[in-house]
């Protein structure tokens, strides 16, 4: 039973839509009746005969049958009259729709809407002519200029034309008098700066869609990521580029991120410029070493495994090239809102040849010379003109992998910027490529061809169609029909408000489509007043002389303080070693002392020996010469006993004094 309540309010609420636009197709068939009755009167009055409808109206004449109502789809389910609570569906007025061309999906008022919708009171861009069948010179599709700062889309799949609708804007927006800066991928857009050669082919197209093609150059400058390539260097410090866009790069994570913050903080606050890579690695080394580990303390301090990991991915990032992006001088980005002598602006092209081997950085520098653009202009509000349009080709490569505080800076740029005067479009495959917070601060859109070969494909391509806005199209259709220079656009008109839908074929470059000769673009780069300023790579002082020299001078310090403990080390080793010798000495001599004292005492001792003997043999010779005085007898001393007469006679006593006086004379000096 709720199947069948179902079916019939469904078929119930499309038997409603189906009246609604039968309601609107009658009202604009009564509104053609009253112009058509309008004109007849007219011819009357001016007694002319009046033409029947049928020869003044051809296309209601030759109009095809009307197309089925979603009430009249054979898809739909059939209502059972007597289900309960069936709602009967109102029979549809018989007034037909709106008929098409006779090879387009396009109605005459529908037509006539898309002509009033791109009508511009003012400056325009010129994308080229409406396609309802067959292109429709006399319905011109166009950007009002002051619009430009509402920015857009450039999107389709490869070879699809986005370089060249690229070029195409470029030229005109730099035509009237409004600087550009767009990166060259592939080198192609360098021809723009080429006046353009005509053929057949190329002018047979043009004419088709109203185009007056003339062959025109404009005043280009070329630049390069840090030298690398043909161009004047772009260069911006490693404080300037800041930690969020250096995060994104070196695919650090949260944690990551916040510390490489707090050590961008630590470096402003202690005077130490973070100028290149090297500047960076020293303050990171520093403050994980003895010497600055303190340094953070009251903030928290970094993780040696933290401090690593950044390390090693600025290794790596400094490997494949990057470090040559970082350096002195930085790019003045106010040298991109120049214009010429003449008044025209200047297109700037950064040539990144190279881009797929790093396209992070690529896209990321790109980012920084927005976010740069935004912090140095001043609010300006809305003008007539913008002061600069930015082409962000490849954007995919900005959004992807990209931290959520990376995504809200991008964001509040896009938002931002358009009161500082600066419009932003971005170049990339889908819509999807893009975040939906940028998606919803674009105004314009330029959609080239969506190819539906993959699951993944076709629900990219049912998400783009549901961001446009309602018309007559089969968009789903249509985007995968488009031909190469064909593109489907809805911009902001000078209102602010969104055009209808408009299937363009789109305008021709005036410039060449070939890239310009490698040795004409080195001539105007050399030729260039820019390259005396940013030419040379300088190396001022900064974060790593410093801290060398700080480095240095602890060592020195420490050399100094190592010699004055060394020093008082071996003063005090030497006071050990005097006192030490002292002692041996002190001890030395107090053994000979003691072994003179007993030199002296045995000398005394045998003095004293030699002195007894001498005493009793002078008693004993004493003793004989008594015995002999006494003697009665007047003989001559006995012949045996010879030293006795000797040593009693004056001579010998004179003899044996001095022998002993011989003996002992070294002991009486000693004394």
């Amino acid at each position: 039973m709720s199947d069948v309540v179902a079916q019939a309010r469904a078929a119930a609420e499309a038997a409603k839509q189906a009246a609604d636009e039968a309601r609107r197709l009658a009202d604009e068939a009564v509104q053609r009746a009253e112009e058509l009755a309008a004109r007849v009167a007219e011819q009357q009055q001016a007694g002319q005969e009046a033409q029947p409808a049928s020869a003044t109206e051809p296309a209601v004449v030759d109009s095809p049958a009307p197309t089925q109502t979603p009430a009249m789809d054979a898809s739909a389910p059939a209502v059972d009259a007597t289900a309960p609570h069936a709602e009967p569906a109102s029979p549809a007025p018989a007034a037909p729709p709106e008929p098409a061309t006779a090879d387009g999906p396009l109605g005459a008022a529908a037509v006539d809407a898309i002509r009033t919708g791109y009508g511009v009171e003012g400056s325009a861009l010129e994308l080229g002519a409406l396609v309802n069948g067959a292109p429709q010179p006399d319905v011109q599709v166009r950007i009002p200029l002051g619009m430009l700062n509402r920015h857009g889309l450039v999107a389709g799949a490869t070879g699809t034309g986005k370089t060249r609708t690229l070029q195409v804007l470029a030229e005109q927006i730099a035509a009237n008098g409004v600087p550009v800066f767009a990166a060259d991928i592939k080198g192609d857009l360098s021809g723009l700066a080429v006046a353009g050669t005509p053929n057949d082919k190329l002018l047979a197209r043009t004419a088709g869609i109203g185009q007056d093609w003339r062959a025109a150059a404009s005043e280009a400058e070329f630049y390069s990521l840090g030298g690398q390539g043909t161009g004047v260097p772009i260069r911006a410090t490693v404080s300037g580029f800041g930690p969020l866009l250096l995060s994104k790069v070196l695919g650090l994570n949260d944690t990551q991120e916040s510390s490489l913050g707090l050590v961008f903080h630590y470096a402003e606050q202690a005077g130490l410029p973070l100028v290149d890579l090297s500047d960076l690695r020293s303050v990171l080394t520093f403050l994980t070493s003895d010497a600055g580990k303190g340094e953070l303390a009251e903030l928290g301090g970094l993780s040696k495994q933290t401090v690593g990991v950044i390390l090693r991915e600025l290794i790596t990032f400094a490997d494949r090239g990057a470090d040559q992006f970082f350096g002195e001088t930085e790019i003045d980005t106010t040298v991109f809102l120049r214009t010429a002598a003449d008044g025209r602006g200047i297109v700037s092209l950064l040539e990144v040849p190279g881009v797929q081997d790093q396209p992070e950085v690529f896209s990321t520098f790109l980012m920084w010379l927005l976010a740069d653009l935004f912090n140095e202009l001043p609010e300006v509000g809305d003008q007539d003109k913008p002061k600069l349009v930015f082409f962000f080709d490849e954007a995919h490569l900005l959004f992807s992998g990209a931290s959520k505080d990376f995504l809200d800076q991008i964001v509040r740029t896009v938002r931002l910027i358009r009161s500082k005067g600066v419009g932003i479009f971005f170049v990339t495959q889908t819509p999807k490529d893009v975040p939906n917070e940028v998606l919803a601060q674009l105004g314009s859109r330029i959609q080239h061809q969506l190819r539906a070969h993959t699951p993944d494909d076709a629900k990219a391509l049912r998400a783009t169609v549901s961001t446009y806005p309602s018309s007559d199209y089969d968009l789903g259709e249509v985007l995968t029909s488009l031909a190469t220079g064909e593109a489907i656009v809805t911009v902001m008109n000078e209102k602010g408000a969104p055009t209808p839908v408009a299937w363009t074929r789109l305008r021709a470059p005036e410039g060449s489509m070939d890239p310009m000769p490698a040795p004409e673009m080195t001539a105007r780069v050399h030729a260039s007043p820019l390259l005396a300023t940013y030419g040379a790579r300088l190396d001022p002082d900064s974060a790593y002389e410093m801290l060398a020299r700080r480095m240095e001078a602890a060592a020195a310090d420490a050399a100094a303080a190592d010699a004055e403990k060394a020093a008082a080390t071996a003063a005090a080793e030497a006071e050990k070693e005097a006192a030490r010798a002292a002692a041996a000495a002190a001890k030395e001599a107090a053994a000979k002392d003691r072994a003179e004292a007993r030199e002296r005492a045995a000398a005394q001792q045998e003095y004293e020996r030699a002195q007894r003997e001498f005493e009793r043999a002078e008693r004993a010779a004493e003793a004989r010469r008594s015995k002999r005085t006494s003697s009665r007898t007047t003989t001559s001393r006995k012949a045996e006993d010879p030293l006795s007469d000797l040593l009693g006679s004056g001579l010998g006593r004179t003899i044996a004094k001095e022998v002993v006086q011989g003996i002992f004379s070294t002991l009486r000096r000693r004394r």
